[in-house]
Formats: C-alpha cells, sequence, structure tokens
C-alpha cells in the first residue's frame, strides 16, 4: 500500500506550499501547482512533473479517470493545509511551466493579440486568459510588472485556457508594441481619452488590443505606442469598466468583425 504523507514537514509538501504561495520560488523552479480535477485532467502529459492526491480521493480515483499510479497519498489534514481552496477537491499536480516566444506572436498569420499592462488582480488575468481563448485571440503579451500568470487565484481563473493560450512577458511592453508595428500589427489602445468607439475600428486585420493596469490605466508611455486609442461609451456615472469586462468586449467586437464560422464555435 501506498505510503501516506501526515507531515506537513516532509520535503514534498513543503515543495508544493512553497510553489502555491511564493512567485520567486515558482520562477526559480520554472513549476507551479495544479489544483482541482479539471486543471489536473488538462495538464498536458509532458508538463505533468508530480501528482498528489488526498486519502479520501484515493477511494473515488477510479471515477475519475486518471492515471494514478505514480500518485503520492497526503492525508485529508495535509492536503487541506496545503491547498489554497476553502473546499479542496483532493487532487493537486506540480507542472511544468511554459511561454511563448514574443517573435512567434508577432509572426502568426493574421494575429489579434491581447497586449496587457501591469495588471494585478489574478483573477482579472485569469478571466482575461479564458476570454481570449474564446474570442479567438492568438497570443496575450504582459508586461513583466503584470501579475504572476501562476499565481493560483488565476490559474483557477483560466479554466484551463493556461495551457492552451500563448502568453509571454516582455521586459519592455512599449519595445514589444513597437516590434508589432514593423510587423503591421495595429494595436488599439482601451483609454478614457480614447478619440474614436471601438466599434468603429477595423480588427479584421493583423491587431492588437492594449489594456491597462485596473486603477491607473495604461501609462502615456504604452498608450503613444498605440495606432490609436478608442474608448468604450458610458452611460450614467460610470467612468470605466473593470479591466477584464472592457477587455472582454473589445476582444468579442474584433471576434465579431472577424466573422467566426459557425464551426468556430462549441455548444
Amino acid at each position: 500500500m501506498e505510503e501516506i504523507i501526515s507531515s506537513m514537514s516532509n520535503a514534498q509538501v513543503k515543495r508544493l506550499k512553497e510553489l502555491l504561495t511564493k512567485t520567486r520560488a515558482r520562477k526559480k523552479q520554472g513549476c507551479f501547482v495544479a489544483e482541482g480535477l479539471r486543471m489536473v485532467r488538462e495538464t498536458p502529459a509532458d508538463r505533468l512533473e508530480s501528482l498528489f492526491i488526498s486519502e479520501s480521493f484515493g477511494r473515488q480515483a477510479r471515477e475519475a479517470g486518471l492515471d494514478l499510479s505514480r500518485a503520492r497519498i497526503l492525508s485529508d489534514a495535509v492536503f487541506k493545509s496545503v491547498s489554497e481552496t476553502q473546499t479542496p477537491q483532493g487532487i493537486m499536480a506540480i507542472v511544468r511551466q511554459q511561454s511563448a516566444d514574443l517573435s512567434d506572436l508577432l509572426a502568426a498569420k493574421a494575429p489579434l493579440l491581447l497586449f496587457l499592462e501591469n495588471i494585478q488582480d489574478p483573477g482579472n488575468l485569469g478571466t482575461m486568459m479564458r476570454t481570449a481563448e474564446g474570442a479567438g485571440v492568438t497570443g496575450v503579451i504582459m508586461s513583466r510588472d503584470t501579475v504572476d500568470i501562476y499565481n493560483p487565484k488565476t490559474i483557477r481563473s483560466t479554466m484551463g485556457s493556461l495551457y492552451r493560450m500563448p502568453f509571454v512577458y516582455v521586459d519592455d511592453l512599449c519595445q514589444a508594441l513597437l516590434q508589432a508595428e514593423k510587423a503591421k500589427i495595429h494595436v488599439f489602445a482601451a483609454h478614457l481619452q480614447g478619440s474614436v468607439c471601438y466599434t468603429d475600428r477595423n480588427y479584421r486585420g493583423a491587431s492588437g488590443l492594449l489594456i491597462g493596469n485596473e486603477g491607473n490605466g495604461l501609462t502615456t508611455a504604452a498608450a503613444a505606442c498605440a495606432c490609436a486609442n478608442i474608448r468604450i461609451p458610458m452611460a450614467g456615472q460610470v467612468e470605466s469598466l473593470n479591466a477584464a469586462a472592457a477587455a472582454a468586449i473589445l476582444m468579442y467586437e474584433a471576434a465579431r468583425q472577424r466573422g467566426f464560422a459557425a464551426a468556430d464555435w462549441t455548444e
């Protein structure tokens, strides 16, 4: 019978906790923790490093449809102490990180890119990643000061899109925007002072959408690198939308203009 790990001082348990709570550890090790049945089930086999299940989950393992032959078993108490969720599902995995190359994202055929500057809320970032996949975005490019995409809350919010949506962090977002311009990609910045309504721009060709920080919006430097500043009209006394909501509106307008075929939609 597989030994049940029941101590928080166990080296593997310590590593799990560190990867779940420390950005620096995730960057140093090049790994992150995917928690929950859906995230683990969707993890590419070649990126799965190790698997952990709770003692009680082990009793219902057959229903999971996963190969748990190499899974380490944690006592329910230890699993709950390590988990970042209030009601743990009983399964988590250590997964190797992976990111795209900026030049590949810019060279894609008819790209639709999402540029993010200093997004700080993990849930917002995860929601944008998930929405980007749904809207047919071809890649996400983030400034280095954007929140860690491997933050547990971000991972949960992506609902698996983390594995399928190409993304990259860049040290200089303005430089990346200038590279996009050289690649003839028209980048449109969501801006409160935008002179043109977002529906009045053409996103059918190679395009990019630029979204700024939740509280401060875009920096002057980043906004200046866009080919145009666009706005989302507001009624009432609302000044702006949540960053993820604004990004969703712009991405789906681009998708609408690009004419998604019926085959592109899932039911």
